[in-house]
């Protein structure tokens, strides 16, 4: 099994079947343009012009689950990836990447990379307190904690590597590098 197996919908709705990408580096991140690390679409786009000759891929899936920062229509969030961040990699349709309606690729990418807390950050404290006010389990289980999770696939399609919010982009480039 790969991810190679699934599917996400893109911005009008059809599903893209991620064998589409195989053979590439692929990172797949869920998004939010209302979020405290939303400026973190810049290091991924420079990232993304950096290794995309090279055979990098990045899928944003924007979702408004974590504190509803990612209100707008697909339309909207498309035009604020573009217009604020220049964004040129693929950003699908807004979508569940947690609890029980997720697509079902958020469910494989956390059984194969599960969560194993929060590196140290000025931000993990904050975050954590946040959580733990929302549900005192919620750190217990492997799902997706907030936006900006980031998975790292290889070319063969297995999940590789996960990054938790407060890691930037940057921090992936020697996985992506090694992976190229």
């Amino acid at each position: 099994m790969s991810i190679y197996n699934y599917s996400v919908p893109t911005k009008s709705g059809e599903e893209k079947s991620l064998q589409d990408f195989a053979g590439k580096v692929l990172v797949i991140v869920n998004t939010a343009s209302k979020c405290g690390f939303t400026p973190q679409y810049d290091g991924l786009e420079a990232l993304y012009k950096q290794y995309k000759e090279q055979g990098l891929e990045i899928i944003a899936i924007p979702s408004n689950q974590f504190g509803e920062q990612e209100p707008g229509t697909n339309e909207e969030v498309q035009s604020f990836c573009k217009l604020n961040f220049g964004v040129t990699f693929p950003v699908m349709a807004k979508s569940d990447v947690r609890d029980a309606h997720q697509l079902p690729l958020f469910s494989y990418l956390t059984e194969q990379q599960p969560f194993k807390g929060f590196p140290p950050s000025d931000l993990t404290q904050m975050l954590t307190d946040h959580l733990n006010s929302i549900d005192p389990h919620y750190l217990d289980d492997d799902q997706v904690k907030w936006n900006f999770t980031k998975f790292v696939i290889d070319r063969d399609g297995h999940v590789v590597a996960r990054f938790e919010p407060m890691a930037d982009p940057k921090e992936m480039e020697n996985c992506i590098k090694e992976l190229l």
